[in-house]
């Protein structure tokens, strides 16, 4: 696996990168980094790259306050640094709805849009009053252990775990806080139906904060959407049954034509 960094608008932004062949572009989500990838790069007749957004991970902070378009645009700026025209965009919960704003604002650049237990085309509120744990989070790694392992509820290797922890104690200090309102104001449901690319919207049964019902919401809001709920896994498919990933994927590229 190769990793690399690359100058973004003013900004460093880190990735990693496997294989060979039509690139899938992998985004993270919330308290998260390129890492959380890390288990599914290798797709074979696939290039693909795992990208830390601004605030996370080894790249710089963003210019200016927390915002979902603000990091889908990091997003294209990095994707054009790449030499990338377009990819297959997988998001993961945070990074789901930062990959539906690339595709709304930049729809030639994403072929098709892989949304893994995704915040929805609405957002994400989190009451005001849940601000300080959000804070207390940050500044405890005990509390922020225990908020992680509850989006991985069946990921049971601990040295990869506070690798996690790692990393998301590393995120931008005023991201904790401001992530949560930029997800809270977020909305594009009024533009969903403009993009036309495929969207493979999926779901863990066990996932405590994205709910069916967000899940549904999401597959609806596209033209070309499907959606499918796993059993057995939480919030983040691609640490806790990884395999089963990767051949949702194949499958999926295969059946769409992007191979």
């Amino acid at each position: 696996m190769e990793s690399g960094v690359l100058a973004v608008n003013g900004m460093s932004m880190f990735f990693i990168a496997a294989g060979a062949g039509l690139p899938v572009l992998y985004i993270h989500g919330n308290t998260g980094s390129s890492r959380w990838w890390s288990r599914v790069m290798e797709l074979p007749g696939y290039r693909t790259i795992a990208v830390d957004m601004p605030n996370f991970g080894a790249s710089s902070p963003l210019e200016g306050e927390p915002d979902l378009h603000a990091y889908a645009e990091a997003v294209a700026g990095f994707m054009e640094a790449m030499g990338l025209a377009s990819a297959v965009v997988a998001g993961h919960s945070l990074g789901g709805a930062v990959a539906q704003a690339l595709a709304i604002r930049h729809p030639d650049k994403v072929r098709a849009l892989v949304l893994v237990d995704s915040g929805a085309p609405t957002g994400l509120v989190t009451p005001k009053e849940r601000y300080p744990l959000i804070e207390l989070m940050r500044m405890s790694r005990e509390v922020l252990e225990k908020a992680l392992q509850a989006v991985v509820p069946t990921l049971d290797d601990q040295e990869f775990f506070r690798e996690l922890v790692d990393d998301a104690q590393i995120m931008a200090p005023r991201a904790w806080v401001g992530n949560a309102e930029a997800l809270s104001r977020f909305d594009i449901s009024a533009q969903c139906a403009n993009y036309r690319g495929p969207v493979l919207v999926l779901r863990g049964e066990l996932d405590p904060i994205i709910t069916a019902a967000m899940a549904e919401e999401t597959a609806r809001a596209y033209p070309n959407a499907r959606l499918i709920s796993l059993q057995g896994v939480g919030h983040s498919i691609i640490v806790e049954k990884p395999a089963l990933f990767l051949k949702i994927m194949q499958e999926y590229l295969a059946e769409i034509g992007v191979r």
